[in-house]
């Protein structure tokens, strides 16, 4: 998913103004094409940021069509939208109101994503990766034992095109996530698989998750990534999971320190 056109031109930023409140939602300086989807983004990314508290009206109708020059047809469906996410809770006679963070859905990536941007401290990515570890542990288990040996081959060869490219991070980086792709593809489990590819693809858009990988950082992930092969390899799935738990813990830790997520000049 991209921000590009819905953010902070409708009034998505993430500041209030020294204590005087949150930022006055503000027009389009360009019109997006998809505008019952832009003001969906907008306004759940308000939501999210606390900008509209749970409890709170939503902005009315009239407001919505005069702030992102839609029409009333685009505001109402925008508003059904965020309704499906439970994002807000329509009332007949008492409004549109705000509905606490626990109601939210957060595998509908306008949420899952707005919840990453404004995650500084850490909590829910930290959520994810104990979600991540323990389900690709157990498919990383599944695979030790289910995998044929064409998906071994297919893993192996990937590690060596990882080998090739730890000093290149942005292409190790997008190999190592094929890797991990055919290690769930070889356990067959398409539940695991469907729902760790839905968050990992949201949270890698962010650069608190991603960090500033560098050739050290590669060459220790690949070391990781070689004990795992192994350990599937010898159809170890006790020692595949923990290879997995392990790696998957270390890499993000190595990603968290403020030197991990130091951008790269």
């Amino acid at each position: 998913m991209t921000e590009t056109g819905t953010g902070a031109d409708a009034g998505t930023g993430t500041g209030v103004d020294g204590g005087a409140g949150p930022p006055p939602l503000q027009p389009w300086l360009r019109r997006p094409a998809r505008l019952a989807y832009a003001v969906v983004e907008a306004l759940a990314d308000r939501i999210v940021a606390g900008h509209l508290p749970p409890g709170s009206a939503l902005p009315i109708e009239p407001e919505l069509c005069e702030t992102f020059a839609v029409s009333r047809t685009t505001v109402r469906e925008a508003v059904k939208a965020l309704e499906a996410k439970g994002l807000v809770r329509a009332r007949q006679g008492s409004g549109t109101t705000v509905t606490p963070p626990e109601d939210w859905n957060l595998l509908d990536p306008v949420v899952l994503a707005a919840t990453f941007r404004h995650d500084d401290q850490l909590v829910v990515l930290d959520q994810l990766v104990g979600v991540r570890s323990a389900l690709e542990s157990q498919m990383a288990a599944q695979a030790a034992v289910l995998a044929t040996e064409d998906d071994l081959r297919g893993i192996e060869e990937l590690l060596v095109r990882l080998d090739a490219e730890t000093t290149a991070p942005q292409r190790f980086i997008e190999t190592d996530l094929v890797f991990h792709g055919r290690i769930m593809e070889a356990s067959r489990n398409r539940l695991a698989s469907s729902i760790v590819r839905s968050v990992h693809t949201q949270a890698r858009t962010t650069a608190l998750y991603s960090g500033a990988p560098d050739t050290r950082a590669c060459e220790l992930a690949n070391a990781e990534h070689r004990e795992l092969l192994d350990r599937l390899l010898a159809r170890d799935a006790q020692g595949a999971a923990q290879a997995m738990t392990s790696h998957i813990e270390d890499a993000w830790q190595r990603r968290r320190s403020p030197a991990g997520r130091r951008p790269t000049t």
